[in-house]
């Protein structure tokens, strides 16, 4: 959503020629167990890049700013660089190539889409730079060395659990905001939701359902559309972030719904638990940025000084945040929420 930074024409110039000094110098040096080219090799400070999918979303500031600070702990520069908007494919790519410029021994990235920078990734490998993602996995997975996120099925899981607890009886009548279909972790909470409803991928269940990109204005426009439709049938609205949420529930709220319909998300950020405390969503679903980013940056140090690189999918957790706790589902309220929340 918010401009790439880059550095001066001449800088770039010639730090590419010293990227590919070295990528040309790597190519005789084999790989021993546990390394790759390029890992092992580094006695001081180190460049770290990041790539997020947008630069002013809550989530990826506090995801940045909490792999600076790793990074910095250990004396370690960290070049920060984002797509213009959620699903700027090319925004990330550019910034891909950018941080190999700028000689970076590892790149932490938030994919837009799983697949769509699968290109970019491998030409940073083969330069001898390890790829990590972060919060979101790339499609096939094993396209980046290591994965640190949530388990998104999980969260939705947990979230449609709680949802189904607090209905009883009742038959759902679901509307759920959804982000893109090329998004891994749109698919996965969505999945994940109504498993932990109990309820098949294709369920009569969910009567309505929208693409918002995570967006307020989107999820509200969205919602208002949909309500035309289906009107006071909706019992349940599923929320594939935060801001969404909020945008479904102002539409339910002017229309007089509000109170009367179910609304949960999964974020974990501050606003969202503030949100749960006042009684706009029923729960929602934390995450752990920070966690993230630190076993992120911590992962790139290790490869880079002692040739360790990391491997496989490392789950940051979850927690659901409700004041009104089910037995049977662990949780935790919004004043823990408040202490742990990001953004």
């Amino acid at each position: 959503m918010r401009p790439i930074h880059r550095p001066a024409a001449m800088a770039v110039a010639l730090v590419s020629v010293t990227a590919l000094g070295l990528s040309a110098c790597s190519t005789t040096k084999t790989s021993g167990p546990g390394s790759a080219q390029g890992g092992g090799t580094t006695t001081g400070p180190i460049k770290i890049g990041l790539v997020t999918k947008t630069e002013s979303n809550p989530y990826f500031v506090k995801l940045r700013e909490s792999a600076k600070a790793a990074a910095q702990k250990d004396g370690n520069t960290l070049i920060a660089l984002a797509g213009k908007f959620d699903g700027d494919n090319a925004g990330q790519v550019t910034a891909i190539e950018n941080l190999v410029q700028q000689g970076v021994k590892g790149i932490l990235i938030t994919p837009s889409n799983s697949g769509g920078v699968l290109s970019a990734i491998k030409k940073a490998q083969d330069a001898g730079v390890v790829v990590i993602a972060l919060d979101t996995a790339t499609d096939p997975a094993n396209a980046v060395a290591a994965t640190y996120a949530t388990n998104n099925e999980q969260a939705g899981k947990l979230l449609g659990q709680y949802v189904k607890a607090t209905m009883g009886s009742k038959a759902p009548q679901i509307v759920t905001m959804d982000l893109d279909p090329s998004a891994s972790v749109g698919i996965q909470r969505h999945n994940g939701f109504l498993e932990g409803m109990g309820l098949p991928l294709k369920t009569p269940a969910v009567i309505g359902s929208a693409l918002t990109q995570g967006d307020q204005t989107k999820a509200q426009q969205q919602m208002e559309n949909l309500l035309q439709r289906v009107g006071g049938k909706v019992n349940v609205v599923y929320n594939i972030n935060e801001p969404a949420a909020r945008g479904a529930y102002q539409a339910l709220k002017e229309k007089g719904l509000n109170g009367k319909v179910i609304v949960g998300a999964i974020d974990g950020g501050c606003q969202g638990v503030t949100n749960v405390k006042d009684g706009l969503f029923v729960a929602t679903v934390m995450q752990f940025p920070k966690k993230m980013a630190e076993e992120g940056v911590n992962a790139v140090t290790e490869y880079a000084k002692k040739g360790v690189k990391p491997t496989g999918f490392v789950d940051t957790g979850a927690m659901l945040i409700t004041d009104k706790p089910v037995k049977g589902l662990t949780s935790k309220d919004t004043a823990w929420g408040a202490q742990n929340c990001w953004g």
